[in-house]
Parts: C-alpha cells; structure tokens; sequence
C-alpha cells in the first residue's frame, strides 16, 4: 500500500472510530457513498448474521431479498476476512442483549 494510501484508509477509520450513534453514522455514510454504495454496504451486512449462523446462500436470498452475490461477497470476508464482522456481530448480539433486559426492567417497574 502506497505511503498517500495508508494515510488515507488512517483518516477514514479514524473518522468511522469516532461516531458515537446510529444518527451520526447515518449522516456520516450518507455523505460518504454514492446513492449506489450505500445500499450494496447494506445488503452485505444484511446477509451477514444469517451466515453467521450458517444458513445457506439461497436462504438468505430469500430471507432478505439480498442477491447471491453480494452474498458471496459477505461470505468471502467472512471465510477470508479478518473478523471484523464477527467482532462487530457480537458486539450488536450484547447490545440487543442489554437492550431487552432494559425494557424488561422497565415494564416492571
């Protein structure tokens, strides 16, 4: 990777690493990607989960209505990749984890 490169791919994690919520990153990528970007990134993270959990590629397909490339594309970084979707993946499960156990607690009381 080229010195300009490295420094380039630095500032934009650097940049993704500060967002602090789902509004900010909305706000952020959509001004980021093209019209086109933004939806192939979305598909892609959509069939992660589901291949996670070792569902096969037609099923995702029609699960989330996700085309079987960009599904192939998931589960290339997936096999290949250096796991990052799955350290993002668990993260999100404990989120929704302690989310649930919040609104639990609120009804109760």
């Amino acid at each position: 990777m080229k010195k300009n490169e490295k420094l380039a791919y630095d500032g934009l994690f650097e940049a993704i690493s500060l967002i602090q919520d789902e509004k900010e990153a909305e706000l952020f990528f959509q001004g980021l990607c093209t019209p086109a970007e933004l939806p192939s990134l979305a598909d892609r993270w959509n069939a992660v989960k589901p291949m996670l959990e070792g569902k096969a590629y037609r099923h995702i397909h029609d699960e989330t209505a996700v085309s079987v490339t960009a599904i192939g594309r998931a589960a290339g970084f997936i096999t290949r990749g250096n796991g990052g979707y799955n350290i993002i993946d668990k993260r999100l499960e404990k989120k929704n984890a302690n989310r649930k156990i919040n609104n639990s607690d609120s009804e109760k009381g």
